[in-house]
């Protein structure tokens, strides 16, 4: 399989890319700026770093967002190798990188993708949807990272670093109106409270967007919503806010104090039923902004999310040391149809079917401490430790089940067929990282880590079944635990200042998994090992013409063993387990160029081939009624189960799910000078998305190829980027593309609306 980008924005002041996007910073008028990244824990030139690393500006996520969109989701396919898609709304992202990643959408689910905010890791798969705004610069690292970021980077990470307070006011915003009433204001303001001692910065996110999805549905309904209703979901109320204190009482002590909070009320993921038909994944005739639901109370979805870090660094002179404590805690329910519209006929019987899955409590702390070298010198070295805990107690809900004529009142009991589950996660983990320039222009880098990791999940409360159900009679309570190494080796030649060859090799592991949904249905746990992942990449850096063109490639290779998997088992219930193998290759490139100072072209591109090598494993595939619905690429294997025929399939040779073969991203900005020092400007930005597959199985309708998106931006910028205005438009050309499946009942999820609109943003110094 192949997955891609071409990636480098032009909107607002900066640009995606791997190894050289126009940045934050104005850029020098006659080439390209420099990037400093810190993926090795250390400030360094883009250009040098002997690993794949993406880098996004604030300013161009900001213009990916001035629709309302999701902060995280605007990233998919805008950085080479990286995807994010969700079925669980804004409250619930998946990440993938290079083909990598977990379709789960259990509450308790890991993902091989760790996001990373100011430091701060970001386990929970509700933690990872909390939004990225006053941003400085976003960096996706490629491929396991485990010596530096531990386990469960068997894919990569995602790394947020906001902007910091400083001794010197400073003050930026962004607001922006659009369709649906949409809302978004980005901003951050801060200076010294106490001159050269402490320091403050306030930032905010606030989105909205109104409801423009009508629920049609007119008749009986379970829960007694039988009229058609206008306007009845689809919009959101997305408020941020987060402080921080930095104090600096001498040259050799820094002390920083971060707290934030998130209120989010909107509307979980909608399925739309039967949008694709038999033989076809065109969705273009299922209306966007209508559903006919019978459950569910219009899809509601509620979080909010507290938490703090403090972070302090002493600089002895050789070494310094840095202490980093968090703490996370999150609450909240997601709600939804999830048979994606009215009740369906099931062997003679009317089938209901709805979820909710409710984090009660959530608590994560994590304590980090590191103890680094004077970067600089032919020698740069550092070592450190980590404490990882996260609790939660979960409630997980699931109305699956039928109305017979033979019922009274025409209305069969309502069996109360939810679980209540407490997992504990635990980690501890010591690393460190040398490395060396062996001679002129040759540098080695080694890493390693050592990583215990434990998981239980306890069962609390188990589902109230009637009509003759089994009690359950699974496992109440189950540990896993898992001790592994990881590490890496890199080197470096720096051909000349412009030109920089590397190649990587890293082991990294993802720890067991326990999913306790299965225990909705009376059934067992189902669990995962630890999943182990060998990586290697070759890449050339290079800055051309004047240091007006920057070209980056990375050719890769992974093999993952025990890849942890999520299908359907012959009982139609979601589960996890191991598969033997999976294996990927690829390549990602990205180009800025910078022709004439007016104009600046980015683009970028990534490849990926994966499969799945198991020769076994079978998962149930898309029936109802026992029927199959859909129109898969092998011949099924019909199984006589406790609801009918089932059918299942193997899985050997297909590729990974949600994983495009190919991605392309091109953009361009050009600015027109004015007579007043200010410029007329206009940017765009287009991405395409090649052959990508839901589903552990092929199948006509469970694909996309093909999947195009465009935006455009035309406005004024004042003398000094004092203030810019313009008109914008996201998904310029209205798209539907399909964006995810529920399989047995044909349902499609779709992606976000066309959105135009106003925005204005400054700076004030």
């Amino acid at each position: 399989m192949l997955g891609v980008a071409f990636g480098s924005v032009v909107g607002g002041s900066a640009a995606f890319a791997q190894a050289a996007p126009v940045q934050e910073q104005a850029a020098p008028e006659e080439g390209l700026g420099d990037i400093v990244v810190t993926a090795e824990r250390r400030s360094e030139n883009l250009q040098k770093v002997p690993l794949s690393v993406g880098v996004a500006s604030g300013d161009a996520l900001r213009a990916y967002t001035a629709g309302g969109d999701d902060t995280l989701l605007a990233l998919s396919g805008r950085v080479p190798g990286l995807y994010v898609e969700s079925t669980t709304g804004r409250i619930f992202p998946r990440f993938y990188i290079r083909g990598l990643g977990n379709i789960d959408f259990y509450l308790g689910a890991s993902q091989p993708v760790t996001i990373i905010q100011d430091d701060v890791i970001l386990e929970h798969v509700v933690l990872k949807s909390n939004p990225v705004y006053d941003v400085r610069q976003v960096e996706v690292l490629r491929g396991p990272q485990g010596s530096l970021f531990g386990r469960n980077t068997t894919a990569g990470i995602i790394k947020f670093d906001t902007n910091k307070p400083t001794n010197d006011f400073e003050s930026r915003a962004s607001a922006s109106v659009g369709s649906y009433n949409s809302v978004s204001l980005d901003a951050g303001v801060g200076g010294p409270l106490i001159k050269d001692l402490l320091s403050i910065r306030l930032s905010t996110l606030i989105q909205h967007r109104e409801n423009y999805v009508d629920n049609i549905f007119a008749g009986r309904s379970l829960d007694n919503t039988a009229t058609p209703r206008k306007d009845a979901m689809g919009g959101f109320d997305d408020r941020n806010v987060r402080v921080q204190l930095a104090l600096t009482p001498g040259e050799r002590f820094t002390l920083d104090l971060s707290g934030h909070a998130r209120w989010y009320d909107g509307t979980s993921t909608l399925f739309h039923r039967g949008a694709l038909k038999k033989g076809s994944n065109d969705v273009s005739a299922e209306p966007r902004n209508v559903v006919s639901y019978d459950e569910a109370n219009d899809n509601p979805q509620s979080y909010n999310t507290y938490g703090g870090s403090v972070r302090a660094a002493y600089d002895f002179g050789p070494a310094t040391l840095t202490s980093i404590t968090a703490y996370e805690t999150t609450s909240g329910f997601s709600r939804g149809d999830t048979d994606g519209g009215a009740a369906v006929n099931y062997t003679g019987r009317l089938q209901y079917g709805q979820s909710q899955g409710q984090i009660r409590d959530l608590d994560q702390w994590s304590q980090e401490v590191r103890l680094a070298g004077t970067p600089g010198g032919k020698f740069n070295w550092q070592i450190g430790g980590l404490y990882f805990d996260s609790r939660d107690i979960t409630d997980f809900y699931q109305r699956a089940f039928f109305l017979t004529a033979n019922d009274p009142n025409g209305v069969a009991p309502n069996p109360n067929n939810w679980v209540r589950l407490h997992d504990v996660n635990t980690s501890w983990a010591g690393f460190g990282q040398v490395s060396y320039e062996l001679m002129d222009k040759l540098t080695v880098t080694l890493g390693g880590r050592i990583t215990e990791d434990k998981k239980r999940t306890e069962l609390l409360k188990t589902a109230d079944m009637v009509n003759g159900r089994v009690t359950y009679t699974g496992r109440r309570d189950v540990t896993l635990k898992s001790t592994k190494p990881s590490w890496d080796a890199s080197i470096l030649y720096q051909a000349n200042p412009d030109i920089s060859l590397y190649s990587r090799v890293a082991q990294g592991f993802r720890g067991p998994t326990i999913q306790g949904r299965s225990a909705v249905f009376n059934s067992d746990f189902s669990t995962a090992n630890s999943e182990t992942i060998l990586s290697w990449e070759t890449g050339i850096k290079t800055r051309l013409l004047d240091n007006t063109l920057t070209l980056n490639a990375t050719v890769f290779g992974y093999r993952v063993n025990d890849i942890q998997l999520n299908g359907n088992d012959l009982n139609g219930n979601g589960i996890l387990f191991n598969g033997n193998k999976a294996e990927a290759y690829g390549m990602e490139a990205e180009a800025n160029w910078k022709p004439v100072p007016n104009l600046t072209l980015g683009a970028g591109l990534s490849l990926l081939h994966s499969a799945i090598r198991d020769k076994t494993t079978e998962v149930q595939i898309c029936a109802l009624n026992n029927i199959v619905v859909c129109t898969p690429s092998r011949t099924p294997r019909a199984v006589v189960g406790p609801f009918g025929t089932t059918y299942l399939v193997k899985i050997d040779g297909e590729p990974l799910p949600n994983a495009p073969e190919y991605n392309v991203d091109l953009t361009a900005r050009y600015d027109q000078p004015l007579g007043n020092g200010g410029r007329a400007f206009i940017a765009g930005d287009f991405n395409i998305q090649g052959y990508t597959q839901f589903v552990l199985y092929k199948t006509k309708e469970f694909t996309a190829n093909g999947n195009f998106e465009g935006g455009l931006k035309i406005g004024y910028a004042a003398p000094d980027d004092a203030y810019e205005l313009a008109v914008f438009a996201r998904n310029i050309t209205g798209e539907k593309n399909l964006k995810g499946v529920i399989e047995n009942y044909m349902a499609a999820v779709f992606n976000e609306p066309r959105i135009i609109g106003v925005s204005l943003s400054g700076k004030f110094r």
